[in-house]
């Protein structure tokens, strides 16, 4: 955008024509779209990853708890048939399983939220920050 408010002359030293400088917005805005649009494009892939990676950890730590919840009734049942060492073996297993499962859930959670909210957040303040400095040339142009 600097280049349609600092061309004051073309190739004959006089200044440019309305129609070249129309041209000239036409095409860095263009650009400016495009490049936007990549950007966008870039940061929404990213944010897609974290969310399937939150996404398989949290099944994953509801897999173990499944897992954990097999654990203790089998637990259960070695209790009813006292045998203390069984039982106990059982239940260190559940125990071991349940711990498993809260700490993948709590890396999902951690992915997904780097996910949240899916908006792309660096795209939307460079096309804010384009359109303050189209904004403040377009105004400098009608002052002088």
């Amino acid at each position: 955008m600097a280049d349609v408010a600092n061309a004051r002359t073309t190739r004959t030293g006089s200044e440019p024509s309305t129609a070249e400088l129309v041209q000239r917005a036409t095409e860095q805005v263009s650009r400016l779209v495009r490049d936007e649009l990549a950007l966008a494009r870039a940061e929404l892939t990213q944010k897609g990853k974290h969310a399937g990676i939150g996404i398989g950890l949290f099944g994953g730590g509801g897999a173990l708890a499944l897992y954990g919840l097999g654990a203790l009734v089998a637990t259960a049942i070695l209790l009813l048939d006292l045998v203390l060492p069984a039982w106990a073996a059982a239940l260190i297993v559940a125990v071991v399983l349940f711990l498993v499962a809260g700490i993948l859930a709590l890396i999902g959670k951690k992915q997904v939220s780097q996910a949240v909210p899916p908006v792309p957040a660096a795209t939307v303040r460079s096309v804010r920050a384009d359109l303050d400095t189209v904004t403040a040339a377009v105004k400098d142009g009608r002052r002088a």
